[in-house]
């Protein structure tokens, strides 16, 4: 430390607090540079991107507050089969026409008085309303934990769709780009082949033409490349989305198999895994539980009660520790509330909540009709986009075949520069439709998987 200091001190004498604090900037500029370099070429995986928006995503911090309320609810309700106790004391002081304690006479007097007490409550029987509210207390957490899991497999579900669109987005440019930079090659050798006088000039307009329109068309792909960049990162809540990207490498299809499950087995694990039908079934007891909180009103409620005070006065010559002993008194007891007339609030609020019951039970069975409807849905959408993702994998062997014809013989000068342009056209399609039916196929099974009771952490891409 003594070393640290006297360099310090040597420093500053030769070079100046100015200095110092110069180079000190330079260092904390270079090293921020530093940090902004490797942020921006940071690629995001999709496991990253997820746990990230698990992390960060507004609606699951509120669902998490939601549970924050159920326990603070539970709480609440636990509470209630406690006693109530309060305790106050009570000081004043009275200028007027009152009676001496000491001669029993009226006078005109100031007195000063002190009184205090204790009281204690407690519920005996309130129609079982307590124990109603902390039932419903426990479910209204399992209904908050419900809506948790289902927001975290969606918000899973958009990052992963978002993610998806970005490496289609990429992989059509790439297609773009190479089939571009075939083209600049065939535009060299069109000239060899116009000045050999084997092919027309109008050939060399025309496949220049063709460059043009990828070069536009690349333009254009990187524009959605850039923009598809952005919404998924303004998902996330990623600030710097600018330079936000991800990784593009490794992404295959990988089918677990679940499509070939017949779809009552997916629909029958679909209703005991998926929370959509939980969530129903925990509104439909909340539902039943308010309605038997409500009947309880009906009921007479039985609680007992104790109490002690004491006071003390300036007027009694007895000093203050005696007059409390002599002034104190108990009182305890049962009291009995039955209800009689309330103004039909009772018998409205009990049938509110016999609505509210049916409603939840109507809520219920359309939750299941609605998941069943939706797994179904999904296990076509899986199979149609299976069966088109084949058949773009044979159209594309099809284009291949065709398109490395017409190239081969349009380098010999066989056909013209407009039948090569529109076979490679037909041939950058099929590529293009390849991988939209990749990444499509690739969601529609993990949709399916979602709804087989894989969670979304676990989704294998």
């Amino acid at each position: 430390m003594y070393h640290l200091c006297n360099t310090f001190m040597f420093t500053e004498t030769n070079l100046g607090i100015q200095t110092i604090m110069k180079k000190l900037g330079i260092l904390l500029f270079l090293l921020s540079l530093g940090f902004q370099i490797t942020a921006q070429n940071k690629q995001w995986t999709l496991e990253e991107c997820v746990v990230y928006a698990l992390s960060n995503n507004i609606s699951i911090k509120q669902s998490t507050l939601n549970i924050e309320l159920a326990e603070i609810e539970k709480s609440d309700a636990i509470g209630n089969f406690l006693p109530s106790i309060n305790a106050g004391p009570t000081i004043s002081e009275n200028t007027g026409l009152s009676f001496n304690p000491i001669t029993n006479q009226p006078e005109t007097i100031t007195a000063l008085n002190l009184a205090g007490g204790i009281s204690v409550g407690y519920t005996l029987f309130d129609g079982l309303r307590n124990y109603r509210q902390l039932q419903r207390a426990e479910i209204s957490k399992l209904a908050s934990q419900y809506r948790l899991v289902k927001m975290r497999d969606d918000i899973a579900l958009f990052v992963a769709n978002g993610y998806l669109q970005v490496l289609l987005n990429k992989a059509n440019l790439k297609v773009i780009e190479i089939q571009n930079a075939v083209t600049l090659e065939q535009i060299n050798r069109v000239y060899e082949l116009v000045d050999a006088g084997v092919l027309p000039k109008g050939d060399l307009l025309e496949i220049k033409a063709t460059d043009a329109r990828e070069k536009q068309n690349i333009a254009v792909q990187e524009n959605a490349v850039r923009i598809s960049l952005i919404s998924l990162a303004q998902l996330l809540l990623v600030k710097d989305y600018e330079t936000f990207d991800i990784e593009d490498e490794g992404f295959d299809l990988v089918d677990p198999g679940i499509s070939t499950n017949p779809v009552s087995d997916i629909i029958a694990t679909a209703k005991e895994n998926r929370t959509e039908v939980k969530i129903a079934e925990k509104n439909l007891e909340l539902a039943s539980k308010d309605l038997q909180i409500a009947k309880a009103s009906y009921y007479p409620s039985v609680s007992a009660f104790f109490g002690y005070d004491t006071r003390y006065t300036d007027l009694n010559p007895l000093d203050f520790s005696t007059q409390l002993y002599q002034n104190d008194g108990i009182n305890y007891g049962l009291r009995l509330n039955i209800p009689v007339l309330n103004g039909f609030s009772v018998r409205n609020n009990v049938k509110r909540n016999q609505i509210s019951l049916s409603s939840s039970e109507f809520e219920l069975e359309q939750a299941k009709l609605d998941l069943e409807s939706n797994v179904y849905q999904a296990y076509v959408d899986a199979k149609g986009a299976g069966k088109a993702y084949e058949a773009s994998l044979a159209s594309l062997q099809s284009q291949e075949l065709a398109y490395q014809y017409a190239k081969d013989r349009f380098d010999v000068g066989l056909t013209n520069s407009f039948d090569f342009s529109q076979s490679k056209l037909r041939y950058d399609n099929a590529l293009i439709e390849v991988n939209r039916g990749k990444y499509n196929y690739i969601f529609k099974i993990k949709v399916l998987e979602l709804y087989f009771g894989v969670p979304a952490m676990d989704l294998k891409f």
